[in-house]
């Protein structure tokens, strides 16, 4: 049996393999539902905002997130592993 570790490695150098913007959508259109992926959209959206300072409540109203959504993504960003923070501040060089 394979572990999560071992299918997640894979998934990430699956990801790291695709070379353009519309080669990502493919990829990601083909492995997540419509619904994992509007929640993928949804965290960023969520991320970017927070970072910019932007209320739950404001949040809540542009994005459409629960509080419970925003509050784990508020969590993450600054208990987590770094990686919003790292492709947050990547974005800003797009």
């Amino acid at each position: 049996m394979i572990k999560f570790a071992d299918n997640l490695d894979l998934l990430c150098k699956a990801i790291l393999t695709l070379k353009s913007e519309e080669e990502c959508k493919a990829f990601l259109n083909d492995i997540c539902t419509i619904q994992e992926l509007e929640a993928l959209v949804q965290r960023l959206d969520v991320a970017l905002k927070l970072t910019e300072g932007v209320s739950y409540q404001e949040i809540n109203k542009s994005v459409g997130a629960s509080t419970a959504t925003i509050s784990r993504v508020s969590k993450y960003l600054n208990y987590g592993a770094d990686g919003y923070k790292m492709v947050i501040e990547r974005l800003k060089n797009v």
